[in-house]
């Protein structure tokens, strides 16, 4: 009879067991290749090695037998081995990689404890002892090398830390991924080339642009010239700064392809403040390598990947596995999908990020960061230039003040790409300002008046309630008058947007009354714009949705003041009121102006309001990861079934679904995100306290309550009487 061999899992479909030495030195293996390119190769392959060798205890052994043989099976902690042996190899930063590498990394204190009780536990010896013995290379205490740079300071020996987990994490699911689902491993990306994709964009841009012509044409012609000849520039932090319509995109994304082909770089991570421009820029991505299509992972919260794998179809399936670890040429995410990752501790977070090591990443919209994270937002950005060879571009027409200064730990170093970028923005102007006079305020009333007396027009006020306040003055009975907020489902948003565009487009009535839902990237072109007092930067982006287009010599924006409204606290509050006090300073044609505004705004507000840097220090990722927070804790998820959303049959039958295989919850959750309106504390409270909502599984509610046509979840009304509550 042959001598039992320790195995690392259970068999798989072909009967096959997989041997514990077999798993790991193919994870270390593995986690050694994605940790070399930031010189955290050695270490991140003896975390590979040590991660699962608590699985050469006998108990261990008859668990995964056990299981295998569907007899009742009690887990066995396999993981205080490799950490307590760490320890003993004088790497204890290791047993936070080999601790953390199913359930996520713990707090230092919290290991500490942990690693005492482990180490007074006899098995936990004895599975060292084996190990030691299985594989030599953990007999010796020989010193790893850890980068130089990230001994500079805990912060940048915290992020080590994360990225080789990263490593570690990924390699450890991709070999076990082999095992168990070959086919997955097979549909994962094929080797591709930044230097292919340049081409397709090349040939892409000349068809793009070589029937037009004129003012607009010529400078974003130039814009993308400049673009392309600064990618040969050295790697680090670069400065996008052009106006409105000028093509950034396009030309962001030439400097960072070639830039990335000059420079060896891995691969490009697009990054924007909100899924609706974070989908339109996909969707323009998909259009230029509409010929490859493995060329563009989109990942964020609303990115269907939920298509199950057919024959005919394999697409899904690799947009669903690229998206658990990034391997893609072109990943388009959200800046929460990214900067939540970066400071996250669990392996399904941290999976991605040893692939972003090596790659550009591109922030458009970058002045829409959270200003309460911005302190260590800048700190991660700069060390992964300063140690994982990323190149950053900032991309904005209203930039915001990253550089560093005096009592401003920004980033040091930042390339303007384009020179002299104000005459652009002088020669774009297609939008007159017109400020209050005197801090005059101005009724709903007259300000309805105002906006019915304009064929079409767009209004933007600060909160919903002045949304709909407005909206219900003007009449919301009127077949001209839209409105987009929050409380609507982005399906409902979509569609609603859908109708208003092509209104614009045929020259019909329609008047928008809005919240700063629309003001980033949203593809709308009024002649009329009223804004209320707000935070200079959404003033502009307000702007950029009047005279988009450049049909008229000039649009005319309107900033006024509500005799009646509510304004946001916090941040936005400080930013509104800097304005106001320094509006006639400004020139809003000059790119200096938003520089100098959001260095005035810093001054005022705490850019590390959670004290991020402070929990980063004492090596506590559980906390770091639960106060790094870009969207509020408290919002609650809600799906709406409505006709108004277009979704009555389809919603019926996924929630179906959902209650009754909760385990496809991921799965099906993914389905229902075009229907969910997200509300908060307080106001799920009073739902809860109306019957408006019901909760469908722990953490999802479904409305019950008036949806309104055009306002979308309405907190005000009785309970929908089409659904038999009353």
């Amino acid at each position: 009879m042959d001598e039992y061999q320790p195995i690392a899992h259970t068999k798989n479909h072909a009967g096959v067991r997989q041997l514990l030495s077999e798993h790991t030195y193919s994870v270390a293996a593995l986690a050694e290749q994605f940790a070399e390119p930031f010189e955290g190769g050695e270490f991140a392959r003896l975390a590979g090695l040590l991660h699962d060798i608590g699985k050469y205890n006998p108990q261990f052994q008859r668990y995964l037998l056990d299981a295998e043989n569907h007899l009742p099976a009690h887990s066995v902690d396999h993981k205080g081995a490799g950490s307590v042996l760490a320890q003993q190899m004088n790497m204890e930063p290791l047993a936070f990689l080999v601790a953390g590498h199913h359930g996520g990394m713990p707090s230092k204190a919290d290991l500490k404890i942990w690693l005492q009780e482990r180490r007074a536990n006899p098995e936990v010896s004895a599975a060292i002892v084996t190990a030691q013995r299985n594989i030599p290379e953990l007999q010796t205490k020989t010193a790893i090398k850890i980068p130089d740079g990230v001994k500079q300071n805990k912060q940048s020996t915290e992020l080590f830390l994360r990225m080789t987990f990263s490593a570690l994490a990924d390699a450890d699911f991709l070999d076990t991924e082999q095992h168990f689902a070959d086919d997955n491993s097979a549909a994962r990306q094929e080797p591709y080339s930044l230097e292919k994709y340049w081409n397709v964009f090349q040939e892409n841009q000349q068809m793009f642009t070589e029937t037009k012509t004129g003012l607009l044409h010529d400078i974003r012609k130039t814009i993308y010239t400049y673009c392309v000849d600064r990618a040969s520039d050295a790697p680090g932090c670069f400065r996008l700064t052009a106006p409105t319509g000028s093509g950034k995109t396009r030309s962001s994304l030439a400097f960072a392809l070639k830039h990335g082909c000059l420079h060896h770089k891995n691969r490009i991570i697009y990054a924007l403040p909100y899924t609706s421009i974070t989908e339109q820029t996909a969707d323009v991505f998909r259009d230029i390598f509409r010929d490859m299509p493995n060329a563009v992972l989109e990942h964020h919260s609303a990115a269907t990947y939920w298509k199950e794998k057919t024959n005919s179809d394999s697409e899904p399936q690799w947009l669903r596995l690229a998206s658990e670890n990034w391997d893609a040429g072109i990943i388009v995410t959200t800046t929460v999908q990214l900067f939540e990752s970066l400071f996250a501790r669990t392996p399904s977070m941290c999976r991605k990020l040893h692939n972003i090591a090596g790659s550009v990443i591109v922030l458009d919209e970058a002045q829409l960061l959270p200003l309460q994270l911005l302190q260590p937002i800048l700190h991660v950005l700069k060390q992964l230039i300063a140690l994982y060879q990323v190149t950053v571009v900032v991309c904005s027409a209203t930039q915001p003040a990253f550089r560093a200064r005096e009592n401003f730990d920004g980033i040091g170093h930042i390339t303007e790409i384009i020179p002299d970028a104000q005459n652009y923005f002088a020669a774009l102007k297609r939008v007159t300002y017109h400020w209050p006079e005197h801090n005059t305020s101005i009724s709903w009333e007259n300000l309805a008046s105002r906006i019915i007396a304009e064929k079409q027009s767009l209004t933007i006020v600060n909160t919903r309630k002045d949304a709909v306040a407005l909206a219900r003055i003007i009449g919301e009975n009127r077949d001209d008058l839209f409105h987009l907020s929050t409380f609507m489902c982005g399906a409902h948003r979509k569609s609603t947007l859908k109708t208003i565009k092509n209104r614009l487009e045929q020259n019909l009535p329609c008047h928008l009354v809005a919240t700063q839902v629309i003001e980033a990237g949203v593809d709308v072109d009024f002649a009329v714009g009223f804004r209320a007092m707000a935070p200079l930067d959404s003033i502009v982006q307000a702007a950029g949705r009047v005279n988009r287009e450049g049909k008229l010599p000039f649009g005319n924006m309107h900033i006024f003041l509500p005799e009646e409204h509510t304004l946001p606290t916090g941040v936005y509050k400080i930013g509104a009121d800097i304005t106001a006090a320094l509006h006639t300073s400004f020139d809003m044609y000059h790119p200096d102006t938003y520089e100098h505004y959001f260095a005035e705004l810093y001054r005022h507000i705490d850019i590390d309001q959670p004290k991020i840097r402070q929990l980063q220090e004492s090596f506590d990722f559980p906390a770091v990861a639960e106060r790094f927070s870009m969207i509020p804790k408290d919002a609650f998820p809600v799906l709406v079934i409505d006709s108004a959303a277009g979704n009555t049959k389809f919603a019926e039958a996924a929630l179906a679904e959902l209650q009754h295989n909760q385990y496809a919850a991921r799965k099906i959750l993914r389905k229902l995100q075009p229907y969910l309106v997200n509300l908060h504390f307080f106001d799920i409270k009073t739902a809860v306290e109306r019957s408006s909502v019901a909760e469908i599984i722990p953490g999802l509610w479904r409305w019950l309550g008036v949806y309104h046509p055009l306002f979308g979840v309405d907190l005000d009304s009785f309970l929908n009487p089409e659904l038999g509550i009353f």
